[in-house]
């Protein structure tokens, strides 16, 4: 069966449906395929920062997500080695030239409440990719039941094993050499702790906990292997990544120590840090070729240590519904081919606006991690002393971004 449809959006995770609600909101119809039997709602929680809540203001659902969460007032951070405070970084919005809106949210909120705000049958659920291919201006997307979609634009948000990233002939990602143990952790009642995010730098490690609302909290644990003794045999076992993780908190709070302890053992995830090389993203054809571009992971997986992962991926959601809505509009269209030309005038000005924002998360995010979490006496001294600061300093200032409305 043949199926034709002018936009196809890969991956229903929070890149693909941002991007088809950004659509949607704009007068241009898509359907986006899930591989999957249902909504993805896995994975713990996200920090969203102020560049994210513009983007979900600009989607239409900031404000219902704001209503299940709680906003940072402070980020303090702390040596993981002494467990004494190094630095301290105010986020309200008292005597700064913006306000900043800083917060953490569930996943499954997140993907739940775009859902939501779709058309019904938006969404293509055990729809699985197992090919494309290249038919004159269009493309044929072959699905595992044999269906084949004939689309003018192609779009992949199918995370960091992309497979349209594959297609296009994009290098893979690279292994950062670090690994990142997450945990969630929900309290019958309200767990008390103030509204701030609370990390821990250095001896390998980077260790944070942040308060997703009144009754949970989400934590993370990023550290180089090599530098502390790490077995991965025990990603099989939640019982010994608990073990692992403790035995590297020796020196963070009493309060923080417990959030661990109590983590349950199924709400425990373990995975390798990938990151796309920054010189890849200079490259326009590795964001957009022959009317298929990338959203999120699939074109820029990055460290977590500015936490832009999913915050970026949203302002590519915008950006990228903005220019294809444009180019749509700005002619009155007699026929499909010259569709596909308009639509890669509006692509091609998607990657222009985004490759040095991306280049630059990528590289900030990198050095920053290094910058946390190496081991070496002069590195440690000069973090405690100055780098604490700029590093938090880094990562509001990353977060101060605003990728536009979808009318500009």
């Amino acid at each position: 069966m043949e199926i034709n449809e002018d936009i196809v959006i890969v991956g229903a995770g929070i890149g693909g449906l941002a991007t088809s609600l950004g659509l949607h909101r704009l007068g241009v119809r898509s359907i986006v395929l899930e591989s999957s039997d249902s909504l993805r709602t896995s994975g713990f929680a996200l920090a969203l920062w102020t560049n994210a809540w513009r983007a979900l203001d600009a989607l239409g659902v900031g404000d219902s997500l704001r209503q299940r969460s709680i906003h940072f007032t402070r980020f303090q951070a702390f040596s993981a080695n002494s467990g004494l405070p190094t630095a301290e970084i105010s986020l309200e919005a008292d005597n700064k030239p913006i306000d900043y809106d800083s917060r953490c949210i569930k996943r499954q909120e997140i993907v739940e409440t775009l859902e939501k705000e779709l058309p019904p049958g938006t969404i293509k659920y055990l729809s699985r990719v197992i090919s494309i291919q290249q038919f004159g201006q269009y493309k044929l997307v072959h699905l595992a039941d044999k269906t084949i979609i004939r689309t003018k634009v192609l779009i992949g948000c199918d995370g960091v094993n992309s497979v349209v990233a594959k297609w296009m002939g994009l290098p893979k990602p690279i292994d950062a050499n670090r690994s990142a143990i997450r945990g969630y952790v929900e309290y019958p009642k309200a767990h008390g702790f103030e509204p701030k995010f609370c990390a821990y730098f250095g001896g390998g490690v980077r260790i944070g906990f942040l308060p997703c609302d009144h009754k949970s909290l989400y934590w993370f644990c990023t550290f180089t292997p090599s530098a502390v003794d790490y077995d991965e045999k025990i990603e099989g076992s939640p019982t010994k990544m608990k073990q692992f993780v403790l035995s590297l908190a020796n020196n963070v709070s009493k309060e923080a120590y417990n959030i661990l302890e109590r983590t349950s053992l199924d709400s425990l995830y373990c995975a390798k840090l990938k990151l796309r090389t920054p010189w890849n993203i200079l490259m326009k054809e590795n964001i957009v070729k022959n009317n298929t571009c990338l959203v999120g992971d699939a074109l820029h997986p990055m460290t977590p240590d500015i936490g832009q992962g999913g915050c970026s991926t949203l302002e590519d959601s915008v950006v990228l519904a903005r220019c294809i809505s444009e180019a749509i509009f700005a002619k009155n269209l007699e026929d499909d081919d010259q569709l596909c030309k308009i639509i890669e005038v509006g692509l091609e000005k998607y990657a222009k606006e985004r490759k040095w924002r991306i280049f630059n998360l990528i590289s900030t995010s990198y050095l920053v991690g290094l910058a946390q979490e190496s081991n070496g006496k002069v590195i440690s001294y000069l973090r405690e002393k100055f780098l604490a600061q700029f590093t938090i300093e880094t990562m509001v200032k990353m977060g101060d971004f605003d990728c536009g409305k979808l009318l500009s």
